[in-house]
């Protein structure tokens, strides 16, 4: 079998470290570039990281981008010339980017996911049967935990869990975002989604979708402990995309979840 010529975008972050460790137990890929906003004069894992550009991903089936909103439009516009194939991990878009995206997708596949959690694209998908079977009278909210140096908040993955309590009530997202709390120690239910985020430590990610009607609360809840959880799920999600045509996939696309 052909092995997937593999881009790393953002190689000198937290998951571009874990996504060069876990690329290499995968036989699957063949890491052929690495990029990152700056010049970097050493090699990492024998290759020289470089801007991004149409030569850094000249030679690559797929990028794998976990960078910033500003650099993952970059590279979107560079993979779009090149016609390679994109894995976005990269959280905080405003809805200007996210138009750009879907723009992009209309001519290379791009799969887009807040989180490559399996078990938190799970909990998305339960959140969204629970606030469907819930009537009116249950209100929700969120809390995450993150690592002291993570600074969008609420998290990229606490928003794609509002979103599938959104769907549940076939509503939009944007329409149901309350209040956002940060390093609160309690916060309340509203008519709309308040989310509350703690960044402190080295904590990988946790994550909890609370339900209530003043006499009941029902509670889902997902804990990462090893970050190599998020750069499998990545190269998995490239793997999958490689026999996709343009369009804008997520990690449920892959995992084939029910309606």
């Amino acid at each position: 079998m052909k092995k997937i010529n593999l881009s790393i975008a953002g190689c000198l972050g937290r998951m571009g470290q874990q996504l060069i460790k876990s690329s290499k137990k995968h036989k699957s890929f063949n890491l052929v570039s690495l990029t990152e906003n700056q010049l970097i004069k050493k090699k990492i894992n024998g290759i020289k990281p470089q801007l991004n550009s149409l030569k850094a991903f000249e030679k690559t089936d797929v990028i794998i981008d976990f960078t910033t909103p500003d650099c993952t439009l970059e590279i979107l516009k560079i993979a779009s010339e090149l016609k390679r194939k994109v894995v976005i991990g990269t959280t905080g878009f405003n809805e200007k980017q996210e138009n750009q995206i879907k723009k992009y997708s209309k001519k290379i596949p791009i799969l887009k996911a807040g989180n490559m959690s399996l078990g938190v694209n799970l909990l998305m998908y339960l959140s969204e049967i629970a606030s469907k079977s819930l009537d009116d009278e249950y209100l929700s909210k969120i809390f995450e935990v993150h690592h002291k140096h993570k600074k969008d908040y609420p998290s990229g993955t606490a928003l794609m869990l509002g979103k599938g309590i959104a769907d549940g009530k076939n509503k939009n997202l944007n329409n149901l975002i309350g209040k956002k709390f940060l390093n609160k120690k309690f916060f309340p239910y509203n008519k709309k989604i308040n989310f509350n985020s703690i960044r402190k430590g080295e904590i990988i990610g946790e994550h909890e979708v609370k339900f209530s009607n003043g006499k009941e609360i029902i509670t889902l809840n997902h804990e990462a402990f090893d970050r190599a959880l998020y750069s499998d799920g990545a190269l998995t999600a490239s793997k999958w995309l490689m026999k996709k045509k343009p369009g804008l996939y997520s990690m449920r696309d892959l995992l084939n979840f029910s309606q």
